[in-house]
């Protein structure tokens, strides 16, 4: 079991919600982070909740974000919890650029950061993670592009990791789709409205409806759980739900 204290950890997608979270459990594993985000005063926040985190105010979309990020602190370990927020409509109610949206940022900035791991390339022993998501694996009718987005963060972190066997680079490639809706994250809550909605039903009854539910925390936890000790786990494909980790 390796530890994350002194290591390199590079966050994006850090200024809330789940990234927020990861930042705050890899911090308290003693690594050295650098917490990459959008949001400027959302950044400011984590440095005073947070003594001796870097910050990064970017977007993790552009063509340049990969060099900025790995100029700035070369990783050991990388995660990509960053993406846009989806439409939230039915697909004959969206435009192509609507329904496009989750491609133009998870997909670009998993494709950009994954290529530019095994271009560096970062050294033997680092681990890339990619936050996906359950959407991923049975599809969200309301959400445009958003699942199939999601699916190909998963074939990215697959490619990746059989580009990394194939070169001898040593760096390990993992996905991990939390499991359930999170309403204690801004984008969980605007999810859970849209689905209410959508649905006939109110959001307390959504949330009723859903067992076996993670918190951010669980899946902060269970990204460390696979940077610290991913040799356990077999493949490259993981689900985070309130039972904890498994195969996807």
């Amino acid at each position: 079991m390796m530890t994350l204290t002194g290591r390199n950890v590079v966050v994006i997608g850090a200024s809330r919600g789940v990234g927020r979270a990861i930042v705050h459990r890899m911090a308290a594993e003693g690594a050295r982070v650098l917490a990459v985000g959008r949001s400027p005063e959302s950044l400011e926040q984590l440095t005073k909740e947070i003594s001796g985190t870097q910050t990064l105010a970017m977007d993790a979309a552009g063509d340049t974000a990969p060099s900025r990020v790995f100029a700035a602190l070369r990783p050991d370990v990388l995660i990509l919890c960053g993406g846009a927020r989806p439409p939230g409509r039915p697909i004959h109610e969206l435009t192509w650029e609507e329904f496009a949206v989750n491609w133009d940022t998870d997909v670009r900035m998993s494709f950009s950061f994954c290529r530019k791991a095994l271009r560096a390339p970062l050294a033997p022993g680092s681990t890339v993670i990619l936050i996906s998501s359950a959407a991923a694996l049975g599809g969200s009718p309301i959400a445009g592009g958003y699942a199939g987005a999601k699916r190909t963060q998963l074939f990215i972190a697959n490619y990746a990791q059989k580009e990394s066997d194939r070169l001898n680079l040593g760096v390990r490639f993992l996905a991990l789709a939390p499991a359930r809706i999170m309403p204690e994250t801004e984008l969980g809550r605007f999810a859970v409205e849209c689905y209410a909605r959508y649905l006939g039903i109110s959001p307390a009854e959504l949330i009723e409806g859903m067992s076996s539910r993670q918190t951010p925390e669980d899946v902060a936890n269970a990204t460390a759980e696979l940077a610290n000790n991913g040799a356990a786990y077999r493949g490259s494909l993981f689900t985070v739900s309130g039972e904890g980790i498994a195969p996807a």
